[in-house]
């Protein structure tokens, strides 16, 4: 007599959301917006394209949500450094905890290339309206810093060539050219290097900050 099956517990609502958004944000990492349909997000989910049309409407409004998400999640990290105590902007440690903040979510490909994607399809109204929107909240939370617009926009631009020398896969392609590695490493830091690359020795030891948003 075989033993009685575990049931496997029903997703609500909202975790069945975050299943498929999830699911979406794979899939539009790898292939982008043009590239990617709501059949392909749907076998990604393991759930029925009629349900993810049922669940977001169109493509495009999904692809939005997947954006806006991971734009989101740079917001949401640099206000819990800004929460978490007093900042200077005249202390180079202050500016290297929002460094690390977003050392930590480049590690995550996936949210890293749909934000790419996104910036890639601006020409789209409302996608670049979107794009623009969020990047505003960013430089918005980089002000309450109390720092210049000046160190603002630095600060938001480095990340910007973090996130292109990531997608072109930089790091891991040092040995193709001295230019590369040099630019790599004054644009990332040793420490942040490592974090990116996966190669630091993380047991019992935060990441370190990357090097180059102490601009």
């Amino acid at each position: 007599m075989s033993a009685p099956k575990t049931p496997v517990p029903r997703m609500n609502a909202d975790e069945r959301r975050t299943q498929v958004l999830a699911a979406a944000t794979r899939a539009f990492a790898r292939t982008g917006y043009a590239g990617t349909s709501t059949d392909v997000v749907a076998r990604e989910a393991g759930v029925s394209q009629p349900y993810v049309v049922r669940m977001f409407g169109t493509k495009h409004a999904l692809f939005l949500e997947v954006f806006e998400r991971a734009t989101r999640r740079i917001q949401d990290a640099f206000e819990a450094v800004l929460d978490e105590q007093p900042f200077d902007p005249e202390d180079e440690d202050d500016w290297g905890r929002l460094g690390t903040a977003y050392t930590d979510l480049l590690v995550d490909r996936d949210f890293l290339l749909v934000m790419m994607h996104g910036f890639a399809a601006g020409d789209d109204d409302a996608i670049g309206a979107r794009a623009r929107a969020c990047m505003g909240d960013i430089y918005d939370v980089i002000l309450r810093t109390g720092c210049t617009p000046e160190r603002a926009t630095a600060f938001v631009a480095h990340g910007m060539l973090l996130n292109v020398m990531l997608a072109m896969r930089a790091p891991e392609h040092v040995d193709e050219s001295g230019a590369l590695a040099d630019m790599t490493a004054c644009a990332f830091g040793s420490e942040g290097l490592d974090v990116v690359a996966g190669t630091a020795d993380q047991a019992g030891k935060p990441p370190g900050p990357v090097g180059g948003t102490r601009v």
